[in-house]
């Protein structure tokens, strides 16, 4: 079985939806990234095995494979999409690094790409003449109508059972913008710009005071989850590049490559969402032997400020460590990128490790779904 390398990675900046990057494609962000680490790595496109991206949004069709041809990689370049949405970015690397273990590809391109701002309106066809077309925000995810809640709501029950206050949810909202603008240099080296943009544009300088002015979005009191609290949507993409050994020995990588150790993928109920990082993450440090303490750095989604809190606390994790360079509550949640970003924060991250450091990222996804990977820098 071949070791499987994260030899490049690269990102497009996070705008909220309706922002800066509303009148780009989800698929002409994707076509960005894939042409910056092709320039990167000096690779031309006929080398390149497979690109597999994750979306949750576009509606249909292979988004991946447009991003693909658009990024002018050969119709010989086969691509596919996945959707296991908020995880289908990191899934997407996870089905790479499997295609390159057992040998049926050298080279793999793998991410997310995502535009909330043009995502088509859905509607189911009507199954009658005289009915209308009828709209939906988001289909369901649990074939049980009592185990499919709204996340917020499922967030607001993890805040209520851990005593996470609201005041507590905004103390950590606050720090993660502040780690992100303090992190403003050194994030631009792993943004390819596009439509102009070259950096996180909803980072700020974020006030106790405003965030406890926001409206509440789910439960009530003291540990009500808050519009403040949560990422906003936002439109983005991220990829890495993948490789075999052998392809690495004969690349022109320029950073440290990250071995992927190994992957992880967990269910949980729906209204435990929310804690799905911590059920991947403890069956990938069970898998590998690892203990929480051995970890130097981890990029844990913030989809909600209760749920990133209870990510850290629970996987035992030293909070030192985690989002250094601030999480989606301070850019955005591009759905079905996120998880590739938060693999691309990871890359960059290690890179100022000493060889042998180990980084984990991950994430949760509606359904009851957690995705982890585990990577050591060489």
């Amino acid at each position: 079985m071949s070791h499987c390398y994260v030899v490049a990675a690269r990102r497009t900046a996070v705008a909220p939806a309706g922002g800066r990057l509303a009148g780009t494609e989800a698929y002409e962000l994707g076509a960005a990234v894939i042409r910056g680490l092709l320039t990167d790595l000096h690779l031309a496109g006929d080398s390149v095995d497979l690109v597999i991206g994750g979306n949750a949004l576009y509606g249909g069709g292979n988004p991946t494979r447009m991003a693909a041809l658009a990024a002018s990689l050969p119709h010989s370049v086969p691509a596919m999409t996945l959707d296991t949405q908020c995880a289908g970015g990191l899934d997407a690397v996870s089905l790479g690094q499997a295609m390159i273990a057992s040998g049926q590809a050298r080279v793999v391109i793998a991410g997310g790409l995502e535009s909330w701002s043009l995502a088509p309106a859905r509607q189911r066809v009507p199954r009658h003449s005289a009915e209308e077309p009828e709209f939906y925000s988001r289909p369901p995810f649990s074939p049980f109508a009592e185990d499919d809640p709204e996340l917020a709501e499922a967030a607001y029950r993890i805040a209520e059972r851990r005593s996470q206050t609201r005041a507590q949810q905004n103390a950590y909202v606050c720090e993660s913008h502040r780690k992100a603008l303090d992190a403003r240099a050194r994030l631009a080296d792993e943004i390819t710009p596009v439509a102009g943009l070259g950096e996180d544009t909803y980072t700020r300088r974020l006030q106790l005071a405003t965030c406890a002015r926001a409206p509440t979005l789910a439960g009530v009191g003291e540990f009500a989850v808050s519009t403040a609290t949560t990422a906003v949507s936002a439109d983005a993409a991220a990829f890495v590049v993948l490789m075999s050994a052998e392809a690495l020995a004969q690349s022109t990588a320029r950073l440290r490559p990250v071995q992927i150790r190994g992957t992880a993928q967990a269910g949980v109920t729906g209204w435990d969402t929310p804690l799905s990082p911590v059920a991947a993450g403890e069956k990938l440090f069970q898998q590998l032997g690892i203990q929480p303490e051995q970890i130097a750095v981890a990029e844990i989604m913030e989809a909600y400020a209760a749920q990133a809190q209870a990510c850290i606390d629970l996987l035992g994790l030293d909070a030192n460590c985690v989002n250094r360079g601030g999480g989606a509550l301070a850019r955005g949640h591009p759905i079905g990128a996120s998880g590739a970003i938060n693999l691309v924060r990871l890359f960059h991250e290690l890179q100022s490790e000493p060889a042998g450091a180990l980084g984990l990222a991950s994430i949760a996804a509606a359904g009851g779904l957690g995705s982890a990977l585990l990577g050591e820098v060489q």
